[in-house]
């Protein structure tokens, strides 16, 4: 079989990539493993960024309705169970640009799913071998088929068999694991439209309303080697989650017990060395990388989805001007390896940073030192809702025009 582009993964990047490039008059083939929408995590934080990309693959006004506008962010410490501060978002931005809304992440690839073209996604096709020919790329299936292609694109993941093959390592453990849990309240959950966050005795909590009825909540610790066993069993790992959250008001708690065991997965996390990108190959002839298979980092400035939404967007734009002939060069292979430097050059530093502040945050938010504490629980509030502002405020343009401001904002 002979494809234009081969994307590997029908996750976020892959989805959005492929509806930004059908959006253009570009067709692309999605292979995925699984054989449906792969919706583990439940719900994703999506800021400012990420909804500047999903407006320009026009799908943002689908899922704004679906989906409740962040007001601010509560933090409380699990030690004595006291907030230690409240910040609406409008204190720290004047401009009031900041969009923050907890988005079902089923919801989101449903409706990527269905704004594509029937028979965009193949499912039930493993990558297990990738060969180059000439300038082609031939993508071998486990059923056997064989899928050549002008243009490879890597978005399948932490465990991506693409950013292997261009050379990259595998994701470093961070030293921590994560638990997410998703709940639906019959009657509504009452929580008012904010991001709490818990911290104290080495862990990281939040709860976020996503609507009026279902409610998202995560947890991140270093489990230690006994609690690494609990960890496989969902009954253990419900009741290890309530013994690590310590004095959290009681409706916080009732959120872990009303959820369902099949509604909480835990998983360790993953990024990738920030200094990997700096000499690693992002693209190579007529292969890239996009979303957790460029850039895994840790959730803790929930970017992981917004910077794959910007991926795919800029991905999309520059592939559509060399399919379309735009550019000095007359060769289109050429002109498909010029369109995935771009791309390289314009993700590496925002990829490299984003990792790198994210990994920070993480580190002072669960750290135990006296000095950490007492930051984060006097100063975190602000400090983290103007990190969020800071890597929030970033534009990557529409599908057809670069925006002048996509720039990382220091």
């Amino acid at each position: 079989m002979e494809e234009e582009i081969v994307i590997v993964g029908a996750g976020i990047a892959g989805l959005a990539t492929s509806l930004g490039l059908h959006r253009l008059g570009i067709r692309s083939l999605v292979v995925e493993s699984a054989d449906s929408l792969r919706t583990s995590g439940f719900a994703l934080g999506i800021l400012t960024n990420g909804w500047r990309a999903l407006d320009a693959i026009a799908i943002a006004d689908i899922l704004r309705p679906k989906h409740h506008y962040l007001t601010g962010i509560v933090i409380t410490t699990v030690n004595s169970g006291i907030n230690t501060s409240e910040l609406p978002f409008r204190a720290i931005d004047k401009q009031g640009d900041l969009e923050l809304r907890c988005v079902n992440r089923r919801v989101l690839l449903e409706t990527l799913e269905n704004e594509l073209p029937r028979g965009t996604i193949r499912y039930c096709s493993k990558v297990v071998h990738i060969e180059s020919e000439d300038r082609v790329k031939s993508v071998h299936l486990a059923d056997g088929t064989v899928l050549k292609t002008k243009v490879l694109i890597g978005c399948d993941g932490v465990n991506s068999v693409v950013s292997q093959f261009l050379g990259f390592s595998k994701p470093s453990y961070a030293g921590r694991s994560a638990v997410r849990g998703f709940v639906f309240f019959e009657d509504g959950h009452g929580f008012e439209p904010k991001l709490m966050q818990f911290f104290g005795k080495g862990v990281r909590f939040g709860v976020v309303p996503c609507d009026d009825y279902e409610v998202y909540w995560f947890i991140t610790f270093s489990p230690s080697s006994q609690e690494k066993e609990m960890l496989e069993d969902p009954t253990k790992l419900r009741n290890l989650v309530l013994s690590k959250i310590g004095k959290v008001p009681d409706k916080i708690r009732h959120v872990i017990e009303r959820s369902e065991l099949e509604n909480m997965v835990c998983s360790p996390l993953r990024y990738r060395r920030p200094w990997e990108l700096l000499w690693g190959n992002i693209s190579k002839d007529n292969v890239c990388v996009l979303g957790d298979a460029l850039h895994p980092m840790t959730p803790d400035l929930s970017q992981g989805g917004g910077a794959a939404l910007e991926d795919s967007v800029v991905l999309a734009r520059l592939l559509a001007e060399a399919f379309k002939g735009i550019g000095e060069d007359d060769d289109e292979h050429r002109r498909i390896q010029r369109a995935l430097e771009r791309f390289a050059s314009e993700r590496r530093w925002r990829s490299f940073d984003l990792i790198a502040t994210a990994y920070f945050v993480g580190f002072m938010q669960q750290s135990e030192n006296g000095v950490m504490r007492f930051l984060r629980d006097k100063l975190m509030a602000k400090f983290l809702a103007g990190l969020l502002l800071n890597k929030a405020n970033f534009d990557c343009g529409d599908l057809t025009t670069a925006s002048s401001s996509s720039c990382i904002n220091n």
